[in-house]
Formats: structure tokens, C-alpha cells, sequence
């Protein structure tokens, strides 16, 4: 609501608001996954919707629609979240791995 009524705010603002809540909604299907598939999947679709809401964030900060200051704190939460689902991603890929395939 911060960003100007402008059409670039408006538009900006609108991305923002579809991946922001996408990620959680991405993440919550997740946890109700049918199959270890289906879960990295899931998660998967939410990581991108995380790298979405960083990116707009990033344009957002660097047009300096509003005070840069008030983007900083989202950008840093944003970047972790992303960091934290590629990282679930990864460890989930792996553990299905060492269980396909146990070490000799």
C-alpha cells in the first residue's frame, strides 16, 4: 500500500502481492503432499515464487518508489526464505537418495 498509485506502482504492487502469497500457499500444499515428488515439487514452486517477490523487491528498491529503507528489512526476509526452501529442497533430494541407493 506504500507504493504510488501510479500504473508502474500498481503494477508492481500487484506482482508483488500474487508471488508474495503464492509462495505460502505453494508451501502449505506442499506440506500436504502426496508422495516425496510431490512434496519437492511443491516446495520447488514455492522457492520461484520467493525469487519472484525478491526480484520485485529488488526493482521495487532500486526505482526507489518508496524510501529504499522500508524494502531492506523484505529483501534480507525474502532472500532467506528463498535460501530456506532451497535448502529443505536439497536435503529432501538427498535423503531420498541415500535411501534408493544406502552406502555399502
Amino acid at each position: 500500500q506504500a507504493l504510488p498509485k501510479s500504473m508502474g506502482g500498481r503494477h508492481m504492487a500487484g506482482q508483488l502481492l500474487r508471488s508474495g502469497t503464492s509462495a505460502g500457499a505453494n508451501y502449505e500444499e506442499a506440506r500436504g503432499a502426496e508422495s516425496r515428488a510431490d512434496f519437492v515439487h511443491k516446495l520447488g514452486v514455492a522457492w520461484k515464487e520467493t525469487r519472484k517477490t525478491y526480484y520485485w523487491l529488488k526493482l521495487i528498491h532500486r526505482s526507489q518508489m518508496i524510501k529504499p529503507k522500508l524494502v531492506e528489512s523484505l529483501l534480507l526476509e525474502s532472500e532467506a526464505l528463498s535460501k530456506i526452501l532451497a535448502r529443505s529442497i536439497s536435503t529432501v533430494r538427498k535423503n531420498g537418495r541415500d535411501k534408493k541407493n544406502p552406502p555399502e
